[in-house]
């Protein structure tokens, strides 16, 4: 495996894709007094003399007509601002919205999004949205539209903006600080590209023609706004931004409860137009919303995302490297997280960090992070420092290559750790594949651990290649991770592997009828064991159809062949008390499942899944669903459940196990937010109630009151209580 990677690498070469051929761009006029009041209402006699983006294109349900309903877009700035007037025709006023709280997603709703890629390179873009009631979303666009895209609606920045609805159509303003941005000074132009969804003609549009079997937000496919004279440095404004968290909490486990308070905060330090310095004393992350928990079947563990704000900014520099499923060697959850005697996940309390990110040069991305986490004796939980440094260069057009070095390491001698765990350090060198209109997209990487008197081996390698097209897709994937390669910071599923799969899909685009598109999918997946001559330990063999129809609802159905062999014994139930499945044997089971997800337009839509099948020496049906229901625009009611029944033979442990999550948004308006979270999971003998109340009372300045209670299942006796007061404010200076 390792010596055919550099054969790999060669292959890259031959495919650097072909460009696009709707190439479009508009002038950005410079104006020196604007007099803009952000209320929605393009009445200001400057958006007459501006230049439009518009003549837009359908990309749902067809991508090869002009919009019915079109857009326009103006634009033009001053030394401080971006300022965007858009119009949009719309066939009424029935518009669909999820609620009145910022950063809402887009699918399913009335809203209109632009995207600006300012360093020109096709990789990574900011984001700005509204919806026809002036409710505002940003975003970070990371990953040049590849397999592994990020798209964070977690990063904040301040901004002003507002909608006006009209009888057939709506208006939007955005004043947009360039200090918002990170641009090479002396720039004059960036790529460009806007997409809506208009819910009541169903379709959804893109300034820039994009094929539907590319992503709608992603890069690849963008025109150009030119501005009338170069951008100067902007004066990026210091953010500093302290909490105040008052908190009251009892284990009722051991009976011990607290009352404190809190002090720290974060700053945000702009260096150059490129560069973001982000620094965080004793950070506080009660108000972050609380994870959803899953349901787990695996022997292995589950990676949730990362919602903490201090993480977030050009997070996809340090977390693409590796393969995100089975070994990405940085996993920022890691930090501030950290296991006590028991093994229990226990939050581990963060001194402080400091985070340098952006561009170093046009073409140079560079990432620093140092964080330092607190000891606690009790829980033989050591001090830990913990760093990463990330350097991305760009190549050709839209590909680049990564290299980073990563180091956690407790600096004092603790009895309870051992000596070949004092550090745990990587390094590793990938190559990411990006065609210019995105056909061909793949990873090439090589990392290796390094743990005292544990130098030799401990590598991981791996290589992806995607061929993305209208009718046919391609993808494949190779990654070896040997036995004794670790990263205490990263997500690393499973070692001493040789894991490969093949993916291939036919797609179909009919010309009438309610089905826009369906395919046909079969994907083999092997896995074989390093230590054990290579033996194939598992494998997976899926075939699946899937069908999207015109009114937005889908509809897919497979059927899986499985093959697992069992190195210990395994309880799927988790039971305490249970037998578990024999270990080291091999188990075959095969299984059918069907899925379907109704239009999301309505007030009232859902999803429901189903699988039934043999499950190791025994038998499963699972069904899992959701739904919703909007009261528009104040109240949004969802319910996500699912139900798994495990029937084994005895004296194997046989389980019906449930996970239900009721949640409520009130959103009483643009300022005022209430949401509360259930969640009933028998596996993990857990019913928790997560209630916040935020009021924003200043931009990205807000007062939480976060409430939380936690009880067992079986007894319904509490566990955990909480209740947090949390002030935080947005200064800028």
């Amino acid at each position: 495996m390792i010596r055919t990677l550099p054969v790999l690498y060669l292959l890259l070469f031959a495919f650097l894709g072909f460009g696009q051929d709707n190439y479009k761009s508009f002038t950005v006029k410079h104006i020196t007094n604007s007099n803009i009041t952000p209320d929605g209402i393009l009445n200001e006699p400057v958006w007459e003399k501006a230049e439009s983006a518009n003549e837009f294109w359908e990309y749902f349900p067809l991508d090869s007509v002009q919009a019915r309903q079109q857009s326009d877009i103006k634009m033009f700035y001053d030394d401080k601002n971006l300022y965007v007037g858009i119009t949009m025709d719309a066939a009424g006023k029935d518009y669909a919205i999820q609620s009145l709280k910022r950063d809402f997603l887009a699918g399913g709703s009335d809203n209109i999004s632009v995207v600006f890629d300012t360093f020109n390179d096709g990789q990574n873009a900011f984001l700005f949205g509204t919806n026809p009631y002036g409710v505002l979303r940003e975003a970070l666009i990371s990953g040049g539209s590849t397999q592994q895209i990020g798209f964070t609606t977690s990063w904040d920045v301040k901004w002003k903006g507002d909608a006006k609805i009209y009888d057939d159509y709506y208006t939007a303003e955005m004043v947009i600080p360039l200090s918002s941005f990170k641009f090479k000074e002396g720039t004059q132009k960036w790529r460009f590209n806007s997409y809506r969804f208009d819910t009541q003609s169903n379709e959804t549009s893109t300034w820039i023609k994009i094929p539907q079997n590319q992503q709608v937000w992603g890069t690849a496919f963008m025109g150009d706004m030119v501005f009338e004279k170069p951008l100067e440095k902007s004066k990026t404004p210091l953010a500093i931004i302290p909490y105040v968290n008052a908190i009251s909490q009892k284990n009722f486990e051991t009976d011990e409860g607290s009352n404190d308070i809190k002090f720290g905060g974060d700053a945000k330090i702009a260096i150059g137009t490129g560069l973001n310095l982000d620094v965080t004393v004793n950070p506080d992350f009660s108000n972050v919303e609380v994870d959803n928990v899953i349901t787990n079947l695996t022997r292995f563990e589950i990676g949730l995302p990362e919602k903490r704000q201090f993480f977030i900014d050009n997070s996809d520099l340090f977390s693409s490297f590796g393969d995100s499923r089975d070994a990405n060697p940085f996993f920022s959850r890691r930090i501030g997280i950290a296991r006590d005697t028991a093994g229990n996940s226990i939050e581990n309390k963060i001194i402080g960090g400091v985070r340098l990110s952006g561009k170093l040069t046009n073409n140079l991305r560079v990432g620093l992070l140092n964080i330092q986490t607190d000891e606690d004796l009790e829980n033989e939980i050591a001090s830990n420092n913990n760093t990463m440094i990330a350097l991305q260069q760009k190549m050709f057009s839209r590909s680049n290559i990564g290299m980073y070095f990563i180091n956690k390491e407790s600096f004092r001698d603790y009895d309870f750790i051992e000596s070949e765990d004092r550090y745990n350090r990587l390094f590793g060198v990938d190559y990411n594949l990006t065609s210019k209109d995105n056909t061909w997209t793949g990873k090439f990487y090589l990392h290796k651990s390094f743990q005292p008197n544990d130098n030799v081996g401990n590598l991981s390698s791996g290589a992806r290649l995607s061929y993305n097209s209208r009718n046919y897709n391609f993808s494949g994937k190779a990654v070896y991770i040997d036995e004794d390669f670790s990263s205490d910071l990263g997500f690393v599923r499973r070692t001493g592997i040789l894991k490969s799969f093949l993916n291939f899909e036919r797609a179909f685009w009919p010309e009438k009828g309610k089905i826009q598109t369906h395919s046909f999918q079969f994907l083999p997946i092997g896995i074989w064991s390093t230590e054990d001559d290579f033996e194939n330990t598992d494998y997976s063999l899926r075939t699946s159809w899937e069908a999207k129809f015109n009114n937005t609802a889908e509809f897919s159905a497979g059927f899986n062949s499985d093959f697992t062999f069992l190195f210990d014994d395994f309880d799927p139930t988790a039971s305490d008390d249970g037998i578990p499945i024999p270990g080291n044997q091999g188990y075959y089971y095969n299984s059918v499942e069907a899925a379907y997800e109704s239009d999301q337009r309505k007030l009232f839509a859902y999803g429901l899944g189903t699988e039934v099948g043999r499950f190791f020496n025994g038998n499963r049906f699972s069904v899992e669903g959701g739904m919703t229901l909007r009261f528009q625009p104040k109240v949004f009611i969802s319910l996500l459940f699912n139900y798994d029944q495990i029937s084994l033979p005895n004296p194997y442990p046989s389980a019906d196990i449930w996970l239900v999550s009721p949640k409520i948004d009130v959103t009483f308006n643009k300022s005022v937010f209430w949401s509360t979270l259930i969640q009933y999971s028998n596996q993990r003998d857990n019913l928790g109630v997560n209630s916040r109340l935020q009021w924003r009372f200043a931009p990205l300045s807000d007062l939480f009151i976060v409430y939380n209670d936690n009880y067992f299942v079986n007894t319904f006796a509490p566990r955990y209580r909480s209740i947090n007061l949390k002030f935080t404010y947005w200064l800028n200076i």
